[in-house]
């Protein structure tokens, strides 16, 4: 009889994880381009419970971000990680990591992202920040691109919706694959392939006006569509660089539960979550597209050039594992939300935090279970963590007791999801170290276990503190997941 599984397994990888554009700053230095995510300027005005969209804007808007004296774009700085890395993986050593997921941006390899030739000086520093993480004792775990797409290829390609940016984004993981061979075994492709449409300019590089409104779906579905077929063709020449190499497709959780037992908010529910999480991994672990998503296409008038050829390279080259980011969960109301993807409602049965990013420790527990029952590969959680506004005491100390208690209820449901047969592998937890926010640019949304002293604007020491949370999972590491 198979043996269950009790506790975490021995070589399990715990860790944290970070970004390249929330972290390294430098953003134009040692021949770096502009990408993304340096257009995403801090609005200190902005509902941050009610974000609708991350970053972006029309053509002329980033020509303006781009020459704005004005304005200040969190992004570009982060926490200076560029220079300050070996002192801050140290923390990481510290707290006793296995693992350490951060990514490359793209427009420091590729300043452009159309060049022939790479950027020297930027591998250069992947490679002397990859050593750092292994001699340090920790497995790197390397996204490829994580909302850093070289902005070059947004404003004269229009991003993943035009296919010649396949290729470029293709020749640009080929070079990565071939530097890192025998380095980086873990390598997460796309972050979050489904955090749409208010990621879209991050994650596909389209813009708010390079279509007609009423043809956006079908241009975001289109990039998808090629985004996929990329992953696809850098999955089938990975074995010829890296024979070790593994692969990863990576999405964000948004499970949602429905409002009621009415039949109508059940499947109401089970279509949103169908369409706006499950198909993004259909396609990339099962090979091909679900029937239901092609039918969604055809009842909204979609259309998608898809060749016979690339549905044959998205069949034979599926991913190696799953990684997910889970922070919340939503509930669908069919009534109030009807049937549109990427509405819902927030569940009155959990509390709210200043994001309205509602804790639900059981829905990392059932997301785990519907994926390992959905795919049967390996899964990675690649980001859990909790926001908040921290305080720093007169004599240097941050007392984070509800980190704490976020963490501690999300892992002991991690575990539970392992010991009911979910094959998870790894908890990378966001972020270690503070970082600027993806979603609100702000640095004052604090989730790491070391404490930055910068503001929202950039200023102070720069100085790092520890927090409680940082001896808290330090034990946990060194307990195997035990010590909770």
């Amino acid at each position: 009889m198979k043996q269950l599984p009790k506790g975490f397994p021995k070589d399990f990888l715990w860790g944290g994880a970070v970004a390249a554009c929330q972290i390294e700053g430098a953003w134009d230095l040692d021949g770096r381009g502009p990408s993304t995510s340096d257009i995403h300027k801090y609005d200190d005005k902005q509902d941050q419970a009610h974000i609708e969209k991350e970053g972006g804007d029309t053509l002329e808007g980033i020509a303006f971000a781009l020459n704005d004296k004005e304005g200040y774009y969190p992004k570009r700085y982060g926490i200076d990680f560029y220079h300050t890395y070996k002192d801050d993986l140290k923390y990481m050593q510290e707290m006793g990591f296995k693992a350490f997921r951060t990514s490359i941006s793209w427009s420091r390899i590729f300043p452009r992202g159309d060049e022939e030739d790479p950027n020297e000086a930027g591998l250069k520093f992947y490679d002397d920040l990859i050593d750092e993480i292994i001699s340090d004792g920790m497995e790197p775990v390397i996204t490829m691109c994580h909302y850093d797409i070289p902005l070059y290829l947004v404003t004269e390609y229009g991003g993943f919706a035009n296919k010649k940016v396949v290729d470029f984004f293709v020749k640009y993981a080929c070079l990565l694959l071939e530097r890192y061979k025998g380095k980086v075994k873990y390598w997460i492709v796309c972050n979050q392939v489904n955090l749409l449409p208010n990621v879209m300019f991050g994650c596909l590089g389209i813009y708010d006006d390079q279509a007609p409104k009423e043809k956006m779906d079908e241009l975001m579905y289109q990039a998808v569509h090629n985004q996929f077929v990329a992953c696809a063709k850098i999955k089938q020449l990975a074995p010829s660089i890296d024979p070790d190499a593994l692969l990863g497709t990576m999405v964000a959780d948004g499970t949602m539960y429905p409002a009621s037992c009415k039949p109508e908010d059940v499947i109401a529910t089970m279509k949103k979550n169908r369409i706006q999480q499950y198909f993004f991994a259909d396609v990339q672990l099962r090979g091909e597209y679900p029937v239901y998503m092609l039918h969604y296409f055809e009842q909204n008038g979609i259309h998608v050039e898809i060749t016979e050829e690339e549905e044959k390279l998205l069949k034979e080259n599926t991913m190696d594992f799953l990684a997910m980011s889970f922070y919340s969960t939503s509930i669908v109301d069919a009534k109030k939300d009807g049937i549109k993807p990427y509405v819902s409602s927030q569940n009155p049965n959990l509390e709210p935090t200043p994001w309205e990013w509602r804790a639900d420790p059981l829905g990392l527990y059932n997301a785990l279970c519907q994926l390992s029952d959905r795919y049967h590969v390996p899964l990675m959680i690649a980001e859990n963590g909790f926001g908040a506004y921290d305080t720093v005491e007169p004599d240097g100390s941050i007392h984070d007791e509800y980190r704490i208690d976020y963490l501690r209820k999300h892992i002991e449901q991690v575990r539970n999801a392992i010991e009911d047969g979910a094959e998870v592998f790894s908890y990378l937890s966001w972020g270690p170290i503070d970082i600027v926010s993806s979603s609100s640019a702000q640095m004052s949304k604090r989730y790491g276990y070391v404490y930055v002293d910068l503001d929202d604007y950039g200023k102070g020491t720069g100085k790092r503190l520890k927090k409680d949370s940082f001896d808290w999972y330090r034990k946990v590491i060194a307990s195997n997941g035990e010590e909770l």
